[in-house]
């Protein structure tokens, strides 16, 4: 134990010595404990660069690169595409936002039609991007089940498609999750348009009546 201490004691003692000079003028190469990031790797702006073929080092964005929050300009309409809008800020009505006031609301806003062309949207959309975790049905049980701690919702559960229950998601919550994320989920603001997210929120609804109305067995 004897030796422990002494040896202890030298240690802090070569420690203090090395830091307590640090800052301190020299014309000899310092000795550096901790190096805080003093030299990177790094090229800096508006300098060359003889990494690239070019000499320059600052790069052009990938083509098709969108920054979060730009609007995708429309496509000829003999493609048969829509204007999309991605991201959090474009407007703060229902449409939007998913509030009404400082409330979430339920329903659907004007601008978007609920019909069957909506839901199958909805479908592939939700296939895409939420059934890896929430699972095909909605029942919470994805693939990511297998290896995650904290289990994603069930979307088709009472907290979320019963509007007497102390935790129901209304439409607009729903959305602004698929917007924004919640707890372990993160945002898919920027991946899903605003559209699509309100396709998503009526396919979810569709799972939803799908558990409490089961479709009848067929006749043998």
């Amino acid at each position: 134990m004897k030796y422990f201490f002494i040896i202890y004691i030298l240690v802090a003692v070569a420690v203090v010595s090395f830091a307590g000079f640090r800052g301190h003028k020299t014309e000899q190469t310092p000795w550096e404990i901790f190096p805080d990031m003093d030299r990177q790797a790094k090229v800096k702006y508006q300098r060359a660069s003889n990494f690239f073929e070019d000499g320059h080092a600052m790069r052009h964005p990938v083509t098709g690169t969108m920054p979060i929050g730009f609007v995708m300009p429309s496509k000829p309409a003999s493609e048969g595409f829509e204007k999309q809008e991605y991201g959090f800020t474009h407007g703060t009505s229902y449409y939007y936002t998913g509030k009404i006031g400082d409330f979430y609301g339920d329903g659907f806003p004007k601008e978007v039609t609920v019909d069957t062309a909506l839901l199958k949207r909805g479908q592939e959309r939700y296939n895409i991007h939420c059934a890896i975790c929430h699972g095909a049905s909605g029942n919470g049980k994805g693939m990511v089940t297998k290896y995650t701690v904290v289990a994603p919702t069930d979307l088709t559960g009472p907290g979320i498609d019963d509007p007497a229950n102390p935790t129901y998601r209304p439409d607009g919550k729903i959305y602004d999750v698929i917007t924004h994320g919640w707890n372990q989920m993160g945002s898919y603001g920027a991946n899903v348009s605003v559209e699509d997210r309100w396709a998503i929120v009526a396919y979810v609804r569709t799972l939803q009546h799908a558990v409490k109305n089961p479709a009848p067995a067929p006749a043998k």
